[in-house]
């Protein structure tokens, strides 16, 4: 196969977060795409969309991210994580087009005590992670023209995300309690969404290659505990005049959710940077960026 992607980039999921970075980094050649003119519920929205646009690439960011509420919400999760990727995929097949398609790191059980790589066994623990699960199976079933980006604990200056969250919590109490025994890889949607476009660029210029196709886990470079990324972040926005709240860390049992959290969901990103020569950058200094960004919005 020798696609070429010389044209607009079309992303799903239009109004979130890695859709919005790709196209502030991306510029005009992002088409954002959303409900209702793109709907995984709707499948007759897939094929128009991609007909409307003729993408020479599509990018899948569309996905039901509500964790706690998959749980109870198994068969709109199943179509917008698995059903509806499976159908965006075929119809990228018929029209030659690359597909990049974005999983998580909730496609493991996260008792491994090392970083995941690509090939190691999937355990969900949660319908969230068994439906994005059954969505990259079915997506690289279906097109072979497809990579599948892993990403983990995405964050931006926009949308709904811990950081931001934290920062809002900050400016109100003196006393957080944040969970300490949850480990894995910040990453920011900037980042994940040039890490995208270098790729898009490498597909460009030297056209689809055998054995480009599969998993790849594409997440902020470090590790660390969700306190310890509120710790950060509030010691960053210090930085620019906020109030540093005293932050706890408790166990998971101590903030009890609907589905249950992979307690080390640590990804090992060396393949992404082996066959795409893309490697994210450390996670505390997209974390500082992004918390200048939210502050000189403010």
């Amino acid at each position: 196969m020798s696609a070429q992607v010389k044209g607009p980039i079309l992303v799903t999921g239009g109004s979130g977060q890695l859709a919005v970075s790709l196209e502030k980094l991306g510029g005009a050649r992002v088409i954002r795409v959303g409900r209702p003119e793109f709907d995984f519920d709707r499948p007759e929205t897939i094929a128009a969309a991609v007909q409307t646009y003729k993408p020479a690439v599509v990018v899948n960011a569309a996905a039901w991210t509500a964790v706690d509420l998959a749980e109870t919400e198994h068969e709109a999760a199943a179509r917008a994580n698995d059903s509806g990727p499976a159908e965006l995929a075929q119809v990228c097949r018929a029209e030659g087009i690359p597909l990049v398609h974005v999983s998580t790191d909730y496609v493991f059980d996260g008792s491994k005590g090392a970083p995941y790589v690509e090939t190691d066994p999937v355990s969900p623990q949660t319908v969230y992670g068994s439906t994005k699960a059954a969505g990259e199976r079915a997506v690289l079933a279906a097109h072979p023209m497809s990579v599948v980006l892993r990403t983990s604990w995405v964050y931006s200056s926009h949308g709904k995300n811990f950081v931001r969250t934290m920062i809002n919590a900050g400016a109100k109490t003196s006393h957080l309690r944040v969970v300490g025994d949850q480990t894995g890889n910040p990453t920011s949607s900037d980042d994940l969404a040039e890490a995208i476009l270098a790729i898009v660029a490498k597909v460009e210029t030297e056209g689809w290659q055998e054995g480009w196709a599969g998993l790849y886990h594409a997440s902020g470079t470090g590790e660390t505990s969700w306190h310890g990324l509120a710790v950060y972040t509030f010691e960053e926005a210090a930085k620019q005049g906020r109030a540093m709240p005293e932050v706890t860390a408790i166990r998971t049992e101590e903030w009890p959710t609907p589905a249950k959290r992979p307690a080390d969901s640590r990804l090992d990103c060396g393949k992404l940077e082996r066959v795409f020569g893309v490697k994210l950058p450390e996670w505390r200094e997209s974390v500082a960026r992004t918390v200048r960004q939210i502050l000189g919005a403010a």
